[in-house]
């Protein structure tokens, strides 16, 4: 058990008021800030946890750390070590441009309220495994936190947030991780701006409602760019999702089964979907279980190997009020010239229904079997399973973010 020991134990300059500098030098043992404070540290200055505890828990109201340097604090994630634990009581603390570095947790925030951490820099340890590693930062039971312009790499979740309801996370930047941003049973949260890079899913959204994600970029990132799993009542706007990929999960994946998804929705609903842009993935869009009445309009779909897989009972219609979604593979016209094609967009057959249900079936993928089989549904449209529909799809994209390029991936 790491010994805590007082700030005061710090050869500390006051600055007047409640403004303290912590000089340069290594200090080395895990410390406590029990009284209102704004500790500002000179640069060099650096605290080592030594492999142990926390290298700084703050248990008092209005607590300010700027500027510090805290590294290798202890890994038993069992006992949150952290680089920073906000405990209960230190409601109102500001967490703002410090770097960490360490196996633990990053910023370990735990019930309490209006939080700020604001461009921190957090680097976990690649010595040891991912699921192994604690979060960049982890907000439990928290309410009205601020999140803003921090860069994680290299832990385990970028951001986590549990049962946390009314937060904010903004201009944040979540590299090489398993998930950037990663959402359980938490409500009324925003999502705006962020970045993801190179993570086994970008945005793991799950069991929350009334979140608003807008405007957020997924790049490189494996397995999922946007999983949504129980969502609802939920706004996902302008958002860029590309180059997602299917990947090794590790072991630690929620849901089986990464395709390189662009978008995965799973038993979601009463979501509003539009003017995303989901381009160079393996798949674009994956709905499942039951994941009906959202409205999906707006959206490019651009150069994704295979633009949609959905299986269920009934047809969904993803156009609103005769605006549907531009598809780069879309080969009808616009004689009209009024900007939306003149026949519908069905992306899904009953060989794709065939191949999704029973796999095994690729196996004839060029047999003459398989030909007939779309030629019969062609011919005779009346066996047509349901699937999407995309009634009014749009000849040119029109979402917030223009891509290098909208042209189909080379085979």
């Amino acid at each position: 058990m790491a010994q805590v020991q007082p700030l005061d134990a710090l050869p500390l300059r006051h600055d007047g008021g409640e403004r303290w500098t912590l000089p340069a030098g290594e200090h080395r043992g895990n410390f406590r800030i029990d009284r209102p404070m704004h500790l500002h540290c000179e640069a060099g200055a650096t605290l080592d946890a030594q492999g142990a505890g926390n290298a700084l828990t703050i248990g008092a109201p209005g607590v300010t750390v700027e500027g510090c340097t805290l590294l290798d604090w202890g890994r038993n994630l069992t006992e949150m070590n952290s680089a920073v634990f906000v405990e209960t009581g230190a409601s109102g603390a500001t967490i703002r441009d410090n770097r960490l570095a360490g196996p633990g947790f990053g910023i370990w925030v735990d019930g309490t309220r209006d939080v700020s951490l604001i461009g921190n820099r957090i680097v976990g340890d690649t010595g040891v495994r991912s699921q192994d590693r604690g979060n960049g930062i982890h907000l439990y039971a928290v309410r009205g936190a601020r999140v803003v312009g921090n860069h994680v790499r290299d832990s385990r979740d970028g951001i986590y947030i549990d049962t946390s309801h009314g937060n904010h996370l903004e201009g944040n930047v979540l590299e090489d991780l398993r998930y950037g941003v990663h959402y359980m049973f938490a409500n009324d949260n925003s999502v705006i701006g962020n970045v993801t890079r190179r993570t086994r899913t970008g945005f793991a959204l799950m069991q929350s409602r009334k979140l608003t994600v807008v405007g957020n970029r997924s790049e490189q990132d494996r397995n999922y760019g946007i999983l949504m799993n129980y969502i609802t009542y939920s706004t996902i706007t302008d958002n860029v999702v590309s180059d997602v990929q299917s990947g090794d999960t590790g072991g630690d994946a929620m849901i089986q089964g990464g395709e390189g998804k662009a978008l995965f929705i799973y038993n979601s609903l009463f979501n509003r979907i539009e003017n995303n842009r989901f381009e160079r993935s393996a798949l674009g869009i994956h709905l499942t279980a039951g994941s009906e009445d959202n409205c999906i309009a707006g959206n490019a779909f651009v150069g994704n190997r295979q633009q949609v897989k959905y299986v269920a009972s009934r047809t969904q219609e993803w156009s609103v009020d005769g605006r549907g979604n531009y598809w780069s593979d879309y080969l009808g016209w616009d004689r009209n010239d009024d900007g939306l094609g003149d026949v519908a967009y069905e992306p899904n057959d009953n060989v794709d229904r065939l191949l999704w249900l029973y796999p095994q079936v690729r196996l004839l993928m060029n047999s003459p079997s398989i030909e007939v089989l779309r030629w019969v549904q062609r011919a005779f449209p009346v066996v047509k399973a349901p699937g999407v529909q995309d009634s009014h799809p749009l000849m040119r994209p029109t979402t917030a973010h223009p891509s290098t390029t909208d042209q189909e991936p080379t085979p």
